[in-house]
């Protein structure tokens, strides 16, 4: 059975497991999931309630959050291997994995996509000017960062690449998708990015479409 990847487009956690698959070589089907809704059957495929959610098998139970389906690929497909080479590195990857999934998820794509596009599915009121204005500005200190770590390394985690790289990139993804990545702001950040945006795992991301939330000009243009 070819795995199936319980997703929303612009879900930043699905895209890094997205980015994880592809890197790895898996084929996998995507099945867009309305998880707000929180259906009876998406429930007891995930009682929190979240994606992502990996169906792996008729008989498996069906897989979830973002860090867990990020180790169980490692365990399941070891190469390419995307957490490091030794245990440092591995540290260091999943430290910079967690800075994404919690610290940049909470301070600037959440609120983002939250605002930017969730009110409008959910019908759940009108945009919150101040939190996205919040977003944009934490935006700026995590791009400084992002370049900060791409001056000193070949790649975010080290000397090759990484799931640092595929979860900074995949949740950079969705800011840049409304257009609020200042990436004038960092050449080093800009430049790295571009060298994710340009491999072939990321270029179906590029073309993901929320109907009624079209994306700027550059954000499928692989030379920005």
């Amino acid at each position: 059975m070819t795995p199936t990847l319980l997703h929303f487009a612009l879900s930043p956690a699905c895209r890094v497991v997205r980015l994880v698959l592809a890197e790895k070589g898996i084929g996998f089907r995507l099945e867009p999931t309305r998880f707000w809704e929180r259906t009876p059957e998406f429930l007891r495929l995930n009682p929190a309630g979240t994606l992502p959610v990996l169906k792996t098998s008729a008989q498996a139970a069906a897989l979830s959050d973002v860090r867990a389906l990020v180790e169980y690929l490692e365990e399941a497909a070891p190469e390419p291997g995307l957490l490091g080479p030794d245990p440092e590195s591995r540290a260091e990857v999943r430290r910079l994995l967690g800075w994404f999934v919690d610290k940049f998820d909470q301070e600037v794509s959440g609120p983002l996509l939250r605002e930017r596009v969730l009110r409008g599915l959910t019908r759940d009121g009108s945009p919150d000017a101040a939190a996205i204005r919040a977003a944009k500005w934490n935006m700026k200190v995590h791009l400084d960062y992002v370049g900060h770590l791409a001056m000193r390394r070949r790649w975010l985690g080290g000397d090759r690449l990484s799931v640092a790289d595929l979860a900074a990139a995949a949740y950079l993804s969705v800011p840049d998708y409304f257009g609020d990545v200042p990436w004038d702001r960092n050449d080093h950040a800009r430049d790295w990015y571009s060298r994710i945006k340009s491999r072939p795992c990321f270029r179906p991301l590029l073309q993901d479409r929320i109907g009624g939330y079209p994306p700027p000009a550059h954000y499928a243009d692989l030379d920005f």
